[in-house]
């Protein structure tokens, strides 16, 4: 048994928060550590919720004409030193690679932090005239950052993710590319993992190294902390000139592309683990449940046994688009209620012998405990009723402790104070200044999540220096 197997308590959230998330990766059997400091194994039941992420984003992709392809990763060092912006945000995590094949190699290697500079260099062999755009590529990869305080799926020095790349003939193309993105990412997150965002721009300080503007989405933990699930970047033509990705344009004459980047990444399980995990274990949404419905026949004796999974089976034959799973195993009833429970699978459907004499269910919901006794003849219907709903309270759930724990700023004094004792989301007014920014950091960890799209006027002084106000901004501790 590994260490994190060993796991199997739940710490209450409570008492240790950061134990309770590792418990009930744990528990629920979703990753391990693996043997190099940093990195996870991804275990089964983790993988298959990423599956399941990757299969629906990527068949949303397909829709606006995005195709996947994929690059190396090892790309050489001299194109990361290109990009000057580029290369100074990511040299602190960079892993490369100085010898292979029993020597020194003449040129360095960087093992892939981020495509971009991979991906721009075969841009600039693909495309030619204004007809080859917009390009636009997507691969599912690993990449290296070479972190030092790592956490699983919320910060490896290894993980799993997705990188858009797209190329195209305007700045205004280029700005709707990277919005639209982010609005696929914010309407996924919300309507499959049940999860609230707040979206809107990052700082100077805070955006994507080499990037002209960098989009957010944010997410809140039951910690009240924030956590960045995922991230829309307008390149500008940073590296398009870097690269010299150039096209003739329709009058004849050449110009360098405008780009975009963006990505999320296996960090989507931690941020729905911290969303709506339990003292029990995590608690997967409807949608994204690789195992919607977990059927458990009970039985004492092999006669019972052989009737009641024969109950269960018939039961299945009815049901429609719904991922099932009847549990065969050698196990005490409660033991299996148990296990399902900590797993996080929607709803738990029971049949024994007495429920059978009765021609019934009993369907257990793993969000709120409840249970509802159902006849047989109409479990087809009112089994993807119950699912639906799991979801939809989940969200309403998640946006309720949201909203509570969002709170609006007039001062300094009460900024420091609600950051110290209460956490969450404040909004308070900025001046703008990225010096102001990096003070309050210093003082208080906070930082600027995001500066919201929705901008009403902003009349007021910073929160923080007192000077005229630009912006109404988010403030959060962050992961």
């Amino acid at each position: 048994m590994s260490e994190i197997e060993a796991k199997v308590k739940i710490t209450p959230r409570s008492e240790d928060f950061s134990e309770w998330y590792q418990d009930v990766i744990a528990a629920a059997e979703l990753a391990d550590y693996a043997p190099v400091k940093g990195c996870m194994v991804i275990r089964p039941n983790g993988y298959a919720i990423w599956e399941n992420i990757q299969k629906i984003l990527d068949q949303e992709f397909k829709k606006t004409e995005v195709e996947n392809a994929y690059f190396p990763l090892f790309i050489p060092h001299e194109f990361l030193k290109r990009e000057s912006e580029h290369v100074e945000g990511f040299s602190p995590e960079l892993a490369v690679v100085t010898h292979a094949g029993g020597k020194k190699l003449d040129e360095s290697l960087v093992v892939r932090p981020t495509s971009e500079t991979i991906i721009y260099d075969s841009f600039s062999k693909w495309i030619h005239s204004w007809r080859d755009l917009p390009l636009k590529i997507n691969q599912w990869c690993n990449v290296v950052r070479w972190e030092m305080r790592t956490r699983l799926f919320l910060r490896t020095s290894e993980f799993l993710w997705q990188e858009g790349h797209t190329a195209h003939a305007s700045e205004n193309e280029a700005e709707k590319e990277a919005k639209l993105r982010l609005e696929m990412y914010k309407n996924f997150v919300e309507g499959y993992l049940a999860i609230p965002v707040i979206s809107g721009q990052k700082t100077e300080n805070e955006k994507f190294a080499g990037a002209l503007r960098t989009y957010t989405f944010e997410t809140m933990t039951q910690d009240k902390k924030a956590l960045q699930s995922g991230t829309s970047h307008n390149l500008g033509q940073n590296f398009s000139k870097a690269f010299n990705v150039k096209f003739l344009d329709e009058k004849g004459e050449n110009q360098f592309v405008w780009q975009t980047s963006w990505g999320v990444s296996t960090r989507l399980i931690g941020a729905l683990i911290m969303a709506h995990g339990d003292d029990k274990g995590i608690i997967i949404p409807t949608k994204i449940a690789p195992v919607q419905v977990a059927i458990v026949p009970i039985w004492k004796s092999d006669e019972e046994k052989k009737e009641m999974i024969g109950a269960a089976e018939k039961i299945v034959l009815k049901l429609q688009d719904v991922k099932f799973k009847i549990d065969k195993r050698d196990q005490r009833p409660a033991w299996k209620f148990f296990d399902w429970e900590r797993k996080g699978v929607p709803l738990r459907v029971e049949i024994g012998p007495k429920d059978l004499e009765k021609n019934q269910a009993v369907c257990v919901r793993r969000d709120t405990g409840e249970k509802i006794i159902v006849p047989q003849s109409d479990l087809a219907d009112k089994l993807p009723e119950i699912l639906e709903e799991i979801q939809k309270n989940l969200f309403d759930r998640a946006l309720k402790f949201q909203q509570e724990n969002t709170h609006e700023i007039g001062s300094w004094e009460e900024f420091k104070n609600t950051i110290e004792n209460k956490k969450g989301f404040l909004n308070a007014l900025w001046c703008g200044d990225s010096s102001c920014e990096l003070k309050i950091k210093e003082q208080t960890k906070a930082t600027i999540r995001c500066i919201p799209f929705e901008q009403e006027e902003v009349l007021g002084q910073c929160v923080h220096c007192g000077k005229h106000a630009k912006y109404k901004v988010i403030f959060a501790i962050a992961y």
